[in-house]
């Protein structure tokens, strides 16, 4: 048996952490309802919602992802507005919440539940880059989640979707030389709003905005955050008409000359921890490389290989991966390339959950009851 059976079968013999999902039928919810459904080391045992899904049974609730709905436990959608919610968790055993809201109803909820002892990993904005809550991309900065709990409650936020496949490349550039000024624009999938445009026949026929407002501004500082980072930074974000996956276009120049060979070896040898590797979500490699992106073909990488029909609700590292084109050497001191990863797995519930999953294995969450 190896390290990684061991901890998944350790995971479920000592009985799965209760956790709540906040949101009930918002895509990134329904996403991490589905990653919950089969996990070895969490149990779904309650979920949040508003005042239109509240007192619903949640199977009730419209399903909108692309995969069947999975055999979920039989619950109430609990009221996110209720003042006797935290009691309600508690009575459920819920150790962890996966906050999926949007960020005006994620504060004061997440901070709340976390003040009363539950351990949070947030989807949300709201309180991304504040005192006390880390702010992780598992293989960049895992060491920050050092800082959890460290105000007296458990808050952890996971980054925004777009910062993914600019930052993990730039994160294996940035260790091996010194970067003076990164250069951006994305192409951002309609998921990335949500169901609203994802299931809206206009915006599946272009007519959609193509401005994202704040997201620029957002990637940028969390770049710099996660990086602990003072390069020059410019962004320009932009929604395209795609269902899933975004991509982005770099520009990197460094300090000091480079060549393509050292380029290649600094991000073929970026990877997770061995101790994260270990985890159900975590990719078998954090970067994977190919000749060209292919937007539909490259959307369920786990590291090693593309899957065309995946279930979710059982492969957790399908769509974990970040899918990198070739690196185009501009001069000696600068390169060009593109990423591209899935926006709601790894950039949304994915993300979210493997940083659960890194608590859980460092041994940072709450004691089960």
């Amino acid at each position: 048996m190896n390290k990684s059976q061991n901890r998944q079968e350790g995971g479920t013999r000592m009985g799965r952490h209760h956790t709540a999902v906040l949101g009930a039928s918002g895509l990134v919810a329904q996403r991490m309802q589905q990653r919950l459904a089969n996990h070895p080391w969490f149990r779904l045992s309650a979920v949040v919602g508003s005042k239109r899904t509240a007192g619903a049974s949640l199977d009730s609730i419209p399903w909108g992802l692309e995969q069947d709905r999975p055999q979920l436990p039989d619950l109430e959608v609990l009221d996110a507005d209720d003042d006797n919610l935290i009691t309600h968790l508690k009575n459920k055993g819920i150790t962890v919440a996966f906050s999926c809201v949007p960020s005006e109803v994620a504060d004061p909820l997440e901070r709340n539940l976390a003040l009363a002892g539950i351990a949070v990993f947030s989807n949300s904005s709201a309180f991304r880059r504040c005192d006390g809550v880390p702010l992780v991309i598992s293989d960049i900065n895992p060491g920050h989640l050092a800082d959890f709990g460290s105000k007296g409650y458990r808050l952890a936020c996971a980054t925004n979707c777009t910062l993914i496949p600019l930052a993990v490349p730039t994160a294996a550039l940035n260790h091996a030389f010194p970067i003076t000024n990164v250069r951006m624009r994305s192409e951002q999938a309609l998921s990335g709003a949500g169901y609203g445009l994802l299931q809206s026949q206009s915006a599946l026929e272009g007519n959609h905005p193509s401005e994202i407002p704040g997201e620029a501004e957002k990637t940028t500082a969390e770049l710099l955050h996660v990086l602990c980072a003072d390069f020059g930074v410019e962004v320009e974000c932009r929604r395209v008409t795609r269902m899933n996956g975004h991509q982005i276009f770099a520009q990197v120049t460094f300090a000091e000359s480079v060549t393509l060979e050292e380029v290649n070896e600094a991000l073929d040898g970026h990877n997770f921890t061995q101790a994260i590797l270990e985890c159900p979500s975590a990719p078998l490699r954090s970067i994977q490389r190919v000749v060209s992106i292919d937007p539909e073909a490259h959307l369920w990488g786990n590291g090693v290989d593309f899957l065309s029909d995946p279930d979710p609700t059982h492969d957790l590292k399908a769509g974990m991966s970040v899918v990198m084109g070739p690196v185009r050497m501009v001069n000696s001191t600068t390169i060009e390339f593109s990423a591209y990863s899935h926006n709601t797995i790894r950039g949304a519930a994915g993300g979210t959950m493997l940083l659960a999953e890194q608590a859980y294995i460092e041994q940072r969450l709450p004691k089960q009851q």
